[in-house]
């Protein structure tokens, strides 16, 4: 079995074949059930998307903890697969702040999981991708919001600043917010932000605003003309900040879209759905897509930061890349430290076209999984991967997850994590 909802809805640019061969049962569970400030909890169903989560919450004085990045993406997406964003330095992934989910399992009976109570579930429904049961709602922890996040911009150049800075200010608690934009191998722009309820008005910057340059490209200029700035973007503007862009994605479908005449006049349309742009992107034009571009998010402990950064240089050649920090904490379930202690990683995000010559998918993306294999790294599994079976329970750590789905009786139930995303299984 799987979900119903059509592969092209999701975020992910992958369209999975399973969802033809599989049962689809249809769960149109989209709705926030309750905000209890008290608790410090709001419980959702699973296809509450970003932005429904921001506009309920920020109008009532409240936030997540750690809100990813597209308006698009779903609570169920985020859990059963993962989310991050620049203050997962300090609150982990999207994961870590949830406190309970609710499932249906594999014989049809409803549970409730959290730390204390059917713990092994809890802890191994992250990065299953819906192969333990459906999710029908999670709890998810809220903390005060502010109006405004006070954005520093710092330019930094040479690899090793970059990398000795970012790790820096990934360790300062302090910090509410931590991002790095890296234009070239030697060239980055450091931002770290706090929220804060006060503003100075010459200073405010309403990034979300459509006539707005986008992020990516206004980021570039504080390294173009090498200052360093300081601005007040508003809390809701700052969480989508790369939302019109998608990134910096939507240079290769629109790329004039940054124009200053484009975005006065037809700024207010885009971003396009990823959603539409899948549903109308034919077979041939997929194909053509996946050999000659790359979206992947790679995540590996900071201290291998700079050797990641050669790799990816070497493997792919893809400008921007994004940097994002997180601590990942030693709990039970697919993805950990390899030791007893939290530990420092960093998400390397990768969109665009590689430039590195003769560029092929397959081969180029294994040596690139090969490397993050190395370092006790992860891949995030909304994009292509091309690992084998062995190479992807190298990566992740399937002792609970295998256990649960024989005491659940999932075997029958749903397939495997990794023949629903891997592209050398899925059917």
């Amino acid at each position: 079995m799987c979900t119903g909802r059509p592969g092209w809805l999701t975020v992910s640019l992958r369209v999975g074949k399973y969802k033809k061969t599989h049962k689809n049962i249809m769960i149109n569970l989209m709705d926030i059930l309750e905000v209890d400030t008290k608790k410090q909890i709001v419980r959702v169903e699973p296809l509450v998307t970003m932005g429904q989560v921001t506009a309920l919450l920020t109008s009532i004085g409240w936030t997540l903890p750690v809100l990813p990045e597209l308006d698009d993406l779903t609570v169920g997406g985020l859990i059963m697969g993962t989310g991050i964003e620049s203050s997962s330095h300090k609150y982990g992934l999207f994961q870590h702040i949830c406190t309970a989910y609710e499932l249906v399992l594999a014989d049809g009976s409803f549970v409730r999981c959290t730390p204390s109570e059917n713990s092994d579930l809890f802890y191994a429904v992250p990065w299953s991708c819906g192969t333990l049961g459906f999710l029908v709602a999670a709890e998810i922890r809220i903390i005060p919001a502010k109006k405004y996040v006070k954005l520093r911009f710092e330019p930094v150049r040479g690899l090793e600043a970059i990398c000795a800075k970012f790790t820096h200010e990934s360790q300062r608690q302090e910090n509410h917010f931590v991002e790095g934009l890296l234009y070239s191998l030697d060239e980055a722009v450091i931002m770290t932000g706090v929220m804060t309820d006060e503003a100075e008005p010459s200073k405010l910057n309403s990034i979300g605003n459509y006539y707005k340059p986008w992020f990516f490209k206004h980021v570039e200029n504080y390294l173009k003309t090498n200052r360093e700035g300081l601005e007040y973007i508003p809390l809701r503007h700052y969480y989508h900040r790369h939302t019109r862009s998608i990134f910096w994605e939507l240079q290769d479908i629109i790329p004039f879209g940054n124009n200053p005449i484009f975005r006065y006049l037809f700024g207010w349309m885009v971003p396009p759905k990823i959603s539409l742009l899948k549903l109308t992107q034919g077979e041939t034009l997929r194909k053509l897509y996946e050999q000659h571009h790359v979206v992947q998010d790679m995540l590996v402990p900071m201290k291998c930061l700079q050797q990641a950064l050669h790799t990816f240089q070497n493997d792919i050649h893809v400008y921007p890349i994004w940097l994002c920090p997180f601590i990942l904490p030693s709990q039970p379930g697919l993805v950990h430290p390899k030791g007893n202690e939290a530990e420092l990683y960093i998400d390397i995000g990768a969109y665009g076209e590689p430039r590195v010559k003769h560029f092929e998918a397959r081969s180029c993306m294994r040596q690139l999984e090969k490397f993050v294999r190395s370092v006790h790294g992860f891949q995030m599994l909304y994009a292509d991967c091309y690992m084998n079976r062995e190479e992807f329970w190298e990566m992740f750590d399937g002792s609970l997850y295998h256990k649960l789905r024989e005491k659940l009786g999932c075997q029958d139930a749903f397939p495997e994590v990794y023949d629903k995303i891997c592209k050398a299984a899925r059917h």
